[in-house]
């Protein structure tokens, strides 16, 4: 079941504050399964499948809202998707898998948000996304395959609002999202796409807001991993892509001010692979970015304030990207390996200040992996691979640049 607030004070004299108290434990495996079998299809095959342990859902209108949310997840969630295709798929199909322990959203409109999120993973439990297309001797138009697994994710929203918020978050799960498409020939795009995280915070304000949340996250699983691969006999276009990270924070706002105090611990081995195939191509790109810690705060109003600290230690950060075809035109492989990731910025044009403290410290073994091959023709063939121990990017930039 997932708990639901939605209050709003349109069309009354007085606004009445709102509060939240969530308390959720799951101690039950979670699983979510389908197969499609098909033969031939004229618009295109959909499919979702979601597994969530806890999930938290609420938001406020006009009112302020106070909300506290304990969730604690000591089982496995699975999510498991499965196309299979002998004919056609379509003018444009989209298959999307999810597995996530616990999982909460929060968000504000023209009032204020207040409140302590509070997110725990036990050691027992893995959380796995598998996203599968098997069509070897079938067609797509476009394509797109999602597979997404996380042991703790929250998300903060604010239109117009403030927000005053802490989120802690601690998982010992094993994650994975691993996934791929076979398919004969592709006369649009293929995009297919992995992503693993440990623990996620979000935070998106927009229409003059400002934020202040303070964020702690322990990763202490043994993996962390994002594998997708992709086979094709002709594709115009294909994106294969898989992206890992132990913690995440990602706060971006559009307002007069954005106060991030991050702390993030990780070691689980962190691992993201992203290989494709094309015999024949118009474009094929393998993109592979896998990082222990991860901090963005960035405003497009005045005021950035980051306050950062990440260690990351034990199971090592890996980053392999591959692309091979036999002829084509544009093919590119691109690997990027990060111990501790932090960035910042601030908007140019309105007079932007950014106040940064900034702590990494890296341990952990770092590598990455690209290589691109085409054993026929092909027009612009390259690829990139980095890996750093600790990268820190601040700067004050104007909108849209």
């Amino acid at each position: 079941m997932i708990p639901m607030l939605v209050v709003c004070a349109a069309g009354t004299s007085q606004a009445q504050d709102a509060t939240v108290l969530n308390n959720q434990i799951q101690l039950g495996d979670i699983f979510s399964s389908q197969t499609l079998n098909v033969v031939e299809v004229e618009e295109g095959v959909g499919a979702e499948t979601t597994a969530t342990g806890n999930s938290l859902l609420a938001g406020a209108e006009g009112v302020d809202m106070a909300i506290t949310s304990n969730q604690t997840m000591a089982a496995s969630a699975q999510a498991v998707t499965t196309v299979n295709v002998s004919g056609g798929m379509g003018e444009g199909s989209q298959i999307n898998t999810s597995a996530t322990g616990n999982s909460a959203d929060a968000s504000v409109t023209q009032s204020t948000m207040t409140g302590v999120l509070s997110q725990i993973a036990t050691f027992s439990p893995n959380v796995t996304a598998q996203g599968y297309v098997e069509a070897e001797t079938a067609s797509a138009g476009d394509l797109g395959v999602a597979t997404t697994a996380m042991s703790n994710t929250a998300s903060l929203g604010l239109t117009n609002g403030a927000a005053g918020v802490r989120v802690n978050q601690t998982s010992a799960a094993d994650v994975l999202a691993d996934g791929g498409a076979v398919v004969q020939y592709v006369s649009g795009t293929a995009d297919v796409s992995g992503v693993a995280a440990g623990n996620n915070v979000g935070l998106v304000g927009t229409d003059s807001s400002a934020a202040r949340i303070a964020v702690s996250q322990s990763n202490t699983g043994d993996l962390v991993q994002a594998s997708q691969f992709t086979a094709y006999g002709n594709a115009q276009t294909a994106s294969t892509s898989a992206t890992a990270g132990g913690n995440i924070v990602g706060a971006v706002n559009e307002g007069p001010l954005l106060d991030v105090a991050a702390n993030q611990y990780n070691e689980a081995y962190v691992r993201a692979q992203a290989e494709g195939t094309a015999w024949q191509f118009g474009a094929g790109y393998a993109t592979a970015y896998a990082v222990g810690n991860s901090t963005l705060a960035g405003n497009t109003g005045e005021a950035v304030i980051l306050d950062n600290i990440q260690l990351n230690t034990g199971g090592g950060v890996e980053a392999i990207a591959s692309f091979s075809g036999q002829e084509g035109y544009d093919g590119y492989s691109r690997a990027t390996a990060v111990g501790n990731d932090a960035t910042a910025y601030s908007c140019s044009s309105c007079t932007g200040s950014m106040s940064v403290g900034n702590a990494q410290t890296n341990s952990a073994d770092v590598g990455a992996t690209s290589t691109t091959t085409v054993n026929g023709a092909g027009r612009l063939i390259n690829s990139t691979s980095t890996a750093i121990g600790n990268n820190a990017s601040f700067y004050v930039t104007r909108p849209g640049n």
